[in-house]
């Protein structure tokens, strides 16, 4: 009997499979609602419950296992990847359960697979929402060779703290650019048709205000206005659920006091209410029962309550659903049609992964993993992120005559490049800059001197020898920065300089006189005023994955230009943070004429303001490096601003054109930007806010005209009663290659 129904349910999807998409939408709820009156209370339980393993263990084939997925009490499962277990346990959910509801199996596949990509923060630095898409399509096209059909990406969690360890996941501090590329991302895993087996459910996380935690200490409560919310960090889950995104994994963070796994506000009245999300939420590594640490549920039971009924589908890890739910329905604190909601919401997201169909893995493709086309994705997408932050006298690109001595604790180290969340990343595959450099040079040129082991490391027995190098050589190259191990979850820093000894290196190596040229390998921005004046060229290369080495060498020694432009404000010391480039103006704004430095303040001075205006003594009132900068090897000139209008409708638009020219002489590219600023607002508008951006390539002496069309909708808030609107008043625009400089034009909304 039970393969019976395994059968009648197969031979109905593929039915279904073949309809029309709103057809098949159709079908799947009649299916739906077909397999939920033919379950037990204790099956539909089931489904809700994914069993996980420690990232680091294939899985095993336990009787207890076996039982469960044979009884249906198991619906997802984590971090299994032996290929015969999964295909196992697959075997008896669709073959020998009840009702044949296959497995989705999960996994975080976050920036690469087997083939690793830039860190999520080096992605965003690109600019470019089609590297971003190519490198989620070849993570999901290698993932699912291995069974993997949903993975916990992308993270589109907005931050302004680089203290902050996950802001390593994220597309940096702009809700305009965290959406864009949070819809490069689940087009990139999903595709057009989520059946294809080669795509994968993609997860949009962490919903909510993660990145917003307190202090850049992970996990951390996070309390901000509505306004704030609504208009900076939830835009990109908005954007997500425009492109389709299948799942919505819950943050572990509280905002404004409830924990984002229980808030009915979050899941219920924004995601599923004003959004119409229709897919599964799942919450994240036991957040479910860290309810309880928050002090937001007494017990276990307690939080499988708030969890349930704030609409959380599935529940990882923790098993406080498979334990009290049946109790909970049976006192009346959450109900039988509760339940199905959330069953509904799961079997949803099977059907649309064509799992009925095809519940096997596809051991036909296991040639693209690490292939050549993915192998050159990934090397041109680093290109594409590194971003050049200095270069004095123009000191990059290096000629290939010279001999260089390669110095640092990351010039070497395979691993970690490959930068956090690489559970799959085998650095065996690493190519890394003292091979690339070694290649392209000859053994003869290059001088290998590392004078510390790892990022960390404090014994400066070995700087001779790296100072002897030095010496014998033309230029310095300093690969340092900080282990893969020092960003990520859980990895908040209070100083953010480089660690170890890495600062006294720089120094050391300053007095041979010799030009040094930093390469900083990091999953945040560093901050750098310690070594600023000892070096002749600095360039950002964040993690920057499996072909960290060729990408690096190709900039360095100019068969490729530095394309990155910063998706994050750059601090020049950590006291600055939060910083960031769409801040409020403040009633008493800070410039370069007001400013007293602490140190020209006259000793015994009389007690006044010094300038009466929102700074720092010390540090001042600016970033080391704005939002949007970055170098390349050539210069752009900026010219006729250009406005269609003097003003618009509400609902109206206006187009905004500027000249830019190359001016320099070489070919290269330049990530042109449109920001406006709401000068007056029901709630206190932005300095500047990013609207759009383009990316262009140009030959030396060519200009083209780029051209951005704005409209209201672009230009609205939410005001004090959190409504989005759209107000009449005066804007000013800016096109430029940054957050702080550009043409400025003004127009009026009427």
């Amino acid at each position: 009997m039970r393969h019976y129904a395994g059968y009648s349910l197969l031979i109905l999807s593929l039915f279904v499979a073949a309809l029309p998409a709103a057809a098949q939408d159709v079908g799947i709820e009649s299916r739906i609602d077909a397999i939920l009156q033919n379950m037990t209370l204790d099956e539909k339980i089931g489904q809700t419950a994914m069993r996980g393993t420690s990232s680091r263990d294939e899985g095993s084939l336990s009787n207890e296992l076996i039982e469960a997925v044979r009884s249906g009490r198991i619906g997802t499962m984590l971090n299994v990847t032996d290929r015969d277990i999964m295909d196992e346990l697959q075997r008896i959910a669709v073959e020998e359960s009840a009702h044949g509801i296959p497995i989705i199996f999960s996994r975080d596949v976050i920036h690469g697979y087997k083939t690793i990509f830039p860190i999520p923060l080096g992605l965003a630095a690109t600019w470019n929402p089609d590297i971003v898409e190519e490198g989620a399509r070849i993570s999901a096209e290698e993932a699912t060779t291995q069974g993997i059909r949903w993975t916990f990406a992308p993270a589109i969690d907005i931050t302004r703290d680089p203290r902050w360890g996950r802001i390593a996941e994220s597309p940096g501090e702009d809700p305009y650019l965290g959406s864009v590329l949070a819809r490069a991302y689940v087009r990139g895993f999903q595709g057009d048709d989520l059946t294809d087996t080669r795509r994968m459910a993609a997860t949009a996380k962490h919903f909510a205000a993660y990145g917003a935690a307190e202090g850049g200490r992970d996990y951390n409560t996070a309390s901000l206005s509505e306004n704030v919310l609504r208009d900076i960090y939830l835009p990109p889950f908005e954007a997500a659920i425009e492109e389709g995104v299948a799942t919505f994994m819950t943050s572990f963070n509280d905002v404004n006091g409830v924990p984002a796994t229980g808030s009915r506000y979050l899941l219920q009245n924004v995601l599923r209410g004003e959004w119409g999300f229709d897919g599964l939420v799942v919450s994240d590594w036991e957040s479910v029962t860290e309810m309880i640490a928050h002090g937001f549920a007494a017990d276990d039971k307690d939080a499988a309550r708030l969890a349930a009924n704030a609409g959380v589908d599935v529940e990882m890890t923790s098993r406080t659903y498979e334990d009290y739910l049946h109790e909970l329905i049976d006192e009346g604190a959450f109900s039988q049609a509760q339940l199905d909601e959330l069953v509904r919401n799961i079997l949803r997201v099977k059907l649309r992964l064509g799992l009925f169909e095809n519940p096997y893995i596809d051991r036909s493709r296991d040639d693209v993993i690490l292939s050549d086309a993915h192998l050159a994705a990934s090397r041109e997408a680093a290109v594409q992120s590194f971003v050049l932050l200095e270069n004095h006298n123009e000191r990059l690109p290096l000629s290939k005559d010279v001999s260089v001595a390669v110095i640092g604790p990351l010039a070497d180290a395979p691993h970690e490049q490959l930068g956090t969340w690489t559970f799959d990343g085998d650095e065996s595959h690493s190519r890394t800059p003292l091979d690339a450099i070694t290649e392209l040079l000859g053994e003869e040129r290059v001088r290998f001197a590392p004078a510390l082991d790892y990022s960390r490391e404090r014994d400066t027995a070995r700087f001779d020898d790296a100072v002897a190098a030095a010496a014998e050589s033309d230029v310095v190259l300093f690969f340092g920065g900080e282990e893969a191990i020092l960003s990520g979850e859980a990895h908040s820093r209070a100083n953010i300089d480089l660690p170890g000894a890495q600062e006294a290196l720089i120094h050391r190596l300053a007095e041979t006189g010799k030009p040094i040229v930093l390469v900083v390998m990091a999953g945040r921005p560093i901050t750098l005023g310690n070594v600023l004046d000892h070096v002749d060229a600095v360039l950002m290369a964040w993690h920057p994955g499996t072909m960290a080495g060729p990408a690096l060498a190709d900039v360095l020694f100019g068969d490729a230009e530095p394309q990155g432009r910063l998706p994050v404000t750059w601090p020049k010391v950590v006291g600055q943070v939060p910083i960031y480039y769409n801040h409020p103006n403040t009633g008493r704004p800070p410039d370069d004429a007001s400013f007293v430095h602490m140190d020209d303040i006259p000793i015994k001075a009389w007690q006044s303001s010094l300038g009466n205006t929102s700074h720092y003594l010390d540090a001042g009132f600016t970033p080391q490096y704005f939002f949007g900068y970055g170098l390349g090897y050539t210069t752009f000139g900026y010219d006729n601003l250009q406005l269609s209008a003097d003003s618009m409708p509400v609902d109206g638009g206006l187009t905004v054109r500027a000249d830019v020219t190359n001016t320099g002489d070489r070919r290269g590219t330049e990530v042109v930007q449109l920001y406006v600023r709401d000068l007056v607002g029901d709630i206190v508008r932005p300095v500047r806010e990013l609207k759009d951006f383009r990316r262009i390539t140009l030959d030396p002496g060519e200009t083209t005209t780029v051209e951005f069309v704005l409209d209201g909708a672009e230009l609205s808030f939410h005001n004090q009663l959190l409504e989005r609107v759209t107000e009449p008043g005066e804007f000013h625009v800016w096109i430029g290659p940054n957050a702080a400089e550009g043409l400025q034009g003004s127009f009026y909304i009427r």
